[in-house]
């Protein structure tokens, strides 16, 4: 018979650390932390197989589950000396979600489970106190009425301000024993004049609502959402957690907190954390309180005069840093804790993976590797590539200008200029319309994360370090600004006051995550340094992966950049890019309107020296490592102009009629241009303009080497190829080129001619093809577009659907499909390597600077993967991490 329910506490537990699929990530660290004797309050985990089974039958629950609850919960009553729903002495409890893997804010919680009239007057007299007895009632009805009832949680809020306002007093705390059990008696009122039904007093039947309400959770808009941008997987489910409660909001001996073993946005190694006194620890994630720092040094660093936890409670703080101490060197890795004070006693609520900004993962990781606690692999595999992204874009310019107008917490690095947006609606709007966009609130909430998604940055009122902004943004790579206290933040009126200072919907302003500061307008920005641990850590994933990395360029500041960032050469050099500035379109344009052969190689022999500069630019830039050259691909109908004033130009500067340009237009025009006259195709019918193209390339690589430069590793890709004769004929008629070059100069440059392979015919046929191809290029983005028979300019509109719908895990054109488009890949590399062994292979699409790709990529054996210059450090990383945890495909 399965087992459904998993014991935890007093110094046992059915489960372990290692248990994350069935227990999630909380219930096995909770079960975890009591088997290494930690202070943990007991309880017990639903597993995530009751999530599955609930959902696979029509939300029903499995046979047996209630009697395993009721035995669980009789245990944890036992622990402690209380009775579930007993008037005298309650045992009341947490109800927690639990999933694989952390979704900070995602699902939900219900605190002071088992609270009603009775238990509330009988909890007043157990402990003598019954102001904290009805705040927690109040707290629980307020909690559950949204988490289970579905209640706005600011209609509660607006009868507890409305109740300090007739009393004239600011602070939750300043309310006594009689206030709070008035409120507590309007919220019920409240509950039962929205609902229609009274709020429930049974205990059982409290509890039954929000295990219920756990499991819905799992499937809510916030949660599918954050799934979807976090690439987890629908059908893991989520643990509930049931735990006897511990107080924080007994008096100013009690607290609740949270707090990282180390620094989340530098990765020092300090404790780092927030606490509340007499509160809540929903308080402090919420962000309606703001609160102090756990640690005296990081409250002297903030210049804060409210007194840290180290000095209002030393006991309890030495015990907590031992606390993270044991737990850091058992897990071997930072940790993000919640703990409650109750009455002085420490008590651990839950223990993970901290997440941490992408600084702070590389100093954590190659500190833990000088400390001896993980060894090289482990460092590797522990930094996200994705997260690189945080280091590689600008920062602010320290001697610029500014005009700061706020200070907050520094919640989560980076620095970003954007529009002002209020709402998150708004931002995705603004965003959307390709405006950078900064999302201002006067606190966060799980429901704002599609707008934290699109924001450039996030600025709060409220909140700290560990508030939902805080840590839902850390987790995105965004920067933002918390609990900036002189924001007064109107949204409806969509404007902020900053003291005389109005800002409005739609004005500029900069934000810096790194020092906490905000500023009126646009700052300059500054590219980055990538050194220290960074290049640590690059060294050590240099020295394992097997992918080579290079980059997709096409200006020499695109080199460059890129060769900043380690990229090992070019993968694509698009020379289309090259012909749309100024003067080189009108050319271009005359090469189309061209009526012979003849006119149109006088207008080509304008483009030669301009395109020869450009590749002499590129090839002194790489220094001897690998150029990829993509001849001429788009339809030429892109090239020409739209609008009747441009056609007027274009006609003016070509000394022909506006109607011959038009006409010609009309003549060129294609329903599907990309399955029409471009790439290979176009050099078929013009094959003067790859002639043009391919004697640019031989003479800048000449000039280069003849310069004293290291010798061109030059490659010349055919693209769209989906016949071998194709590739035949241009390959002669660049050979001829290079013959005619060797005769006028004496000699010609060393090259290979290959191919893009992004026509499914041309995977198929590929070990035809390899007998004149010498090297392979994987065009995936074209690939999945006639793999597919999608659009990826249109398919945007229906695939989101099936993202949704569970019908697709990943979108294709951003990490590839490896059962489909993948398969003729590797088919490709299978029958290509048998015709010429040692074919070399590649990959130049957008999915070369993606870290699932690219474990596709080093699984099918490709020498390398090519991918925007801002990728290259992902791409690096990603490809160790793979060398680490996948096989590759023999040669």
């Amino acid at each position: 018979m399965a087992q459904w329910v998993y014991a935890f506490g007093n110094g046992a537990a059915d489960g372990t650390a290692a248990m994350r699929s069935l227990l999630g990530g909380k219930g096995a660290n909770l079960a975890e932390m009591s088997n290494l004797g930690l202070p943990v309050p007991p309880g017990f985990t639903i597993t995530t197989e009751v999530c599955t089974h609930y959902y696979a039958n029509g939300r029903h629950y499995p046979d047996g589950l209630r009697n395993a609850v009721d035995s669980a919960l009789a245990r944890v009553g036992d622990l402690i000396g209380a009775r579930f729903g007993a008037p005298a002495n309650p045992l009341l409890v947490s109800v927690r979600s639990g999933a694989r893997v952390s979704m900070p804010g995602m699902m939900d919680t219900v605190l002071n489970l088992g609270l009603n009239a009775e238990t509330a007057e009988g909890l007043a007299k157990l402990t003598g106190d019954s102001r904290f007895a009805y705040d927690s009632y109040r707290r629980f009805i307020q909690m559950y009425a949204n988490v289970v009832l579905g209640l706005e949680h600011g209609l509660f809020e607006e009868i507890l301000e409305t109740e300090k306002e007739a009393k004239g007093v600011e602070l939750d705390t300043e309310l006594d024993a009689g206030d709070l059990e008035r409120i507590a008696a309007l919220y019920r009122q409240r509950v039962e004049k929205d609902t229609g039904r009274p709020f429930p007093e049974d205990a059982r039947e409290q509890l039954w609502g929000a295990i219920g309400a756990v499991f819905g959770s799992w499937q809510s808009p916030r949660a599918k959402t954050y799934r979807r941008l976090h690439n987890i997987a629908e059908d893991w489910g989520t643990a509930v957690n049931v735990q006897a409660m511990v107080f924080g909001n007994r008096g100013d001996t009690s607290a609740t907190g949270v707090a990282f073993t180390r620094d989340p946005s530098t990765g020092e190694k300090i404790l780092y954390g927030e606490f509340l006194l007499n509160a809540q620890g929903e308080d402090v994630v919420a962000g309606i309180r703001t609160p102090q720092p756990v640690s005296k040094i990081v409250r002297e660093r903030q210049n804060s005069r409210r007194p840290s936890m180290e000095e209002v409670l030393p006991a309890a703080y030495a015990e907590l840093k031992g606390v993270c101490e044991k737990l850091e060197a058992h897990y071997r890795d930072m940790q993000d804790v919640e703990f409650t004070i109750q009455d002085g006693r420490l008590f651990m609520l839950q223990t993970r993976s901290g997440k941490r900004a992408a600084e702070a993962a590389l100093k954590i990781a190659v500190d833990m590797v000088h400390e001896g606690l993980i060894d090289q692999n482990l460092a590797i595999a522990r930094v996200d590539p994705n997260s690189l992204d945080q280091l590689l874009h600008p920062t602010l310019d320290p001697s610029a200008p500014k005009e700061l107008i706020a200070t907050g917490l520094a919640a989560s690095p980076g620095a970003a200029t954007g529009e002002v947006a209020f709402t998150a609606d708004e931002t995705e709007k603004v965003a959307g319309e390709g405006r950078s966009v900064i999302l201002v609130r006067t606190e966060t909430s799980p429901e704002d994360i599609h707008g934290m998604h699109a924001a450039k940055g996030i600025l709060t009122a409220r909140g700290g370090m560990t508030s939902h902004a805080a840590v839902v943004a850390r987790g995105m790579g965004r920067p933002c600004v918390s609990g900036a206290g002189a924001l007064k933040i109107d949204a409806a009126e969509g404007s902020m006051a900053v003291g005389a200072e109005v800002i409005r919907r739609g004005d500029i302003i900069t934000i810096d995550g790194t020092t906490g500061q905000v500023f009126k307008g646009a700052v300059p920005m500054r590219q980055p340094e990538l050194t220290g641990d960074f290049g640590t850590l690059m060294g050590w994933a240099d020295s394992i992966r097997a992918l080579k990395v290079r980059t997709n360029a096409d200006t020499a500041l695109d080199a460059s950049t890129a060769r900043r960032f380690g990229a090992e050469g070019i993968g694509l050099c698009r020379t289309e890019h090259m012909f749309f500035d100024g003067d080189r379109i009108v050319a271009v344009r005359q090469v189309i309107l061209a009526d012979d052969e003849q006119q149109r190689k006088a207008a080509l022999s304008k483009l030669l020296p301009m395109q020869r500069g450009d590749f002499i630019e590129i090839f002194r830039m790489m220094e001897g490592l690998p150029v990829t050259i993509r001849l001429l691909d788009p339809p030429l109908h892109e090239f020409l102009p739209q609008k009747e004033e441009e056609i007027a130009d274009v006609a003016r500067a070509a000394g022909t009629s506006s109607a011959k340009l038009r006409a010609r237009a009309i003549a060129l025009h294609e329903s599907n241009p990309m399955l029409g006259h471009r790439g290979c195709r176009l050099g078929i019918t013009y094959p003067e303009i790859y002639e043009m193209q391919a004697r640019a390339i031989f003479e800048a690589a000449l000039e280069v080497e003849e310069g004293g430069s290291s010798p061109v590793q030059l490659e010349i890709m055919i693209p769209l190829v989906g016949f071998k004769r194709e590739l035949d004929f241009l390959k002669a008629r660049i050979e001829n080129v290079a013959a005619a070059i060797q005769e006028q100069r004496g000699k010609r440059p060393t090259y290979l001619i290959g191919t893009m392979i992004e026509l499914p015919r041309a995977a198929l046929r590929a070990g035809e093809i390899a007998e004149t191809a010498e090297f392979f290029s994987f065009g995936t983005n074209d690939l999945t577009q006639t793999a597919l028979g999608l659009s990826r300019d249109d398919a945007g509109v229906f695939l989101t659907e099936y993202l949704i719908k569970n019908l697709i895990a990943r979108d294709p054109f951003v990490s590839i499909d490896t059962e489909g488009v993948g398969e003729l890949v590797r088919l490709a590399c299978e029958r290509g390597r048998a015709t010429r062994p040692g074919l070399k292979l590649g990959i130049c699409g957008e999915h070369g600077g993606d870290p699932d790709s690219i474990r596709f990529c080093h699984q099918a054996g490709l020498d390398y993967v090519s991918c925007s210059p801002f990728r290259v450090p992902v791409a690096r990383l990603a490809a160790a991490q793979a060398a680490l945890s996948s096989p590759r495909d023999p040669d």
